[in-house]
């Protein structure tokens, strides 16, 4: 590989997410490596604004996958991230976690599975009272399709049977799972592996679930929650992400390897919570396609090694980088686990092993 040797890497996004994700920092990285990032205009035709060596998207629609798949017929050696066929797992809550019960995790003391849930499609089902039934309250209500919109996102602590009765399917109900109001966030960009914490939904009593005085709380993004989403102020002030202890690195390593094999996909992350009765089981809440990379700790770096990675396999048909090729660093072991315990919307540092 030349050392004047450039690739060309054309981004199609949404707006919101091209503003948070292509700074310059990561422009900057990215050229001095060799790599050009162009933005790909979505109003015009994808093959009278190329070649280029690598297409990120995260853009859906017939027309954009016709677009796909012609712009791959004329240039078979272009990389996609990724196909829009895996990707639509992702927009639908059930299928998304069918990919879980799948994998091939090796023997040891941390066991991985999903909490208990069922769909429901029509509010018949809902008054029947299945759903009290099949699973424990009080449990947590989603909408099916999760396809990145506000709608998406609009989620339901439920108490009891009354707060269901106000929820318009179609949706997924999950068995809620008390996990000490900490959820794990856990990047995956190819093989590298990056995992943050983020404050979650307190832990739910039994006594405190019959006192409860509402039938459902309403709220968006786990996550993301802030103080003013919350009337329980005080379990916040009491509640320290410092004092919650990561995941083994190399257990979370091999589930998101696992996920990657068995949903065909390299850029994702997944929301992860550790039982607090069993505190061996990790349970996997959600997977989202192109998250928002831009919280992940160091993310431009993360980014500018996996794009190397990708255009030096994709020049040498795979084989390793040379060091004195057009990419410096190309890193045959891409494994790299970050860990942050920032409390906050945003994410601070992290501690590279």
């Amino acid at each position: 590989m030349a050392e004047d040797k450039r690739f060309r890497v054309g981004y199609a996004l949404l707006p919101k997410k091209q503003n948070s994700f292509i700074r310059d920092s990561f422009v900057n990285l990215a050229r001095s490596r060799g790599i050009d990032l162009v933005r790909i205009e979505p109003n015009r035709n994808l093959m009278e604004q190329g070649p280029f060596d690598c297409v990120l998207h995260k853009l859906s629609g017939d027309d954009w996958r016709n677009q796909l798949s012609e712009f791959t017929k004329n240039y078979p050696n272009a990389v996609i991230l990724d196909s829009p066929e895996f990707i639509e797992r992702l927009h639908n809550r059930i299928s998304m976690l069918q990919a879980v019960p799948e994998l091939k995790i090796d023997d040891r003391v941390e066991t991985v599975g999903i909490p208990n849930q069922i769909v429901i499609y029509d509010k018949e089902t809902l008054f029947e009272g299945q759903i009290c039934k099949a699973l424990k309250s009080p449990v947590i209500a989603k909408p099916l399709v999760a396809d990145g919109s506000a709608k998406s996102h609009k989620m339901a602590l439920v108490y009891n049977h009354q707060g269901l009765n106000s929820l318009k399917p179609p949706l997924v109900v999950q068995e809620f799972v008390n996990h000490g109001g900490v959820i794990f966030k856990v990047y995956v960009v190819g093989e590298r592996v990056t995992c943050v914490k983020r404050k979650s939904l307190p832990d739910v009593g039994e006594e405190e679930l019959m006192r409860v005085s509402q039938d459902l709380w309403a709220f968006s993004q786990v996550s993301n929650l802030g103080s003013n989403e919350r009337t329980d102020e005080k379990y916040y002030k009491k509640m320290h992400l410092d004092d919650a202890e990561m995941p083994p690195p190399d257990f979370l390593t091999e589930i998101a390897g696992e996920l990657r094999r068995v949903m065909k996909l390299s850029l994702f992350n997944f929301d992860v919570i550790r039982d607090s009765e069993r505190k061996n089981l990790y349970l996997i809440v959600d997977i989202n396609y192109f998250p928002g990379y831009a919280k992940m700790p160091g993310y431009e770096t993360v980014w500018t090694d996996f794009l190397c990675d990708v255009l030096c396999k994709k020049q040498q048909g795979s084989k390793e980088c040379s060091q004195n090729g057009g990419f410096h660093g190309c890193d045959k072991d891409a494994r790299k686990i970050a860990r942050n315990a920032y409390c906050g919307d945003a994410d601070n540092g992290g501690i590279q092993i």
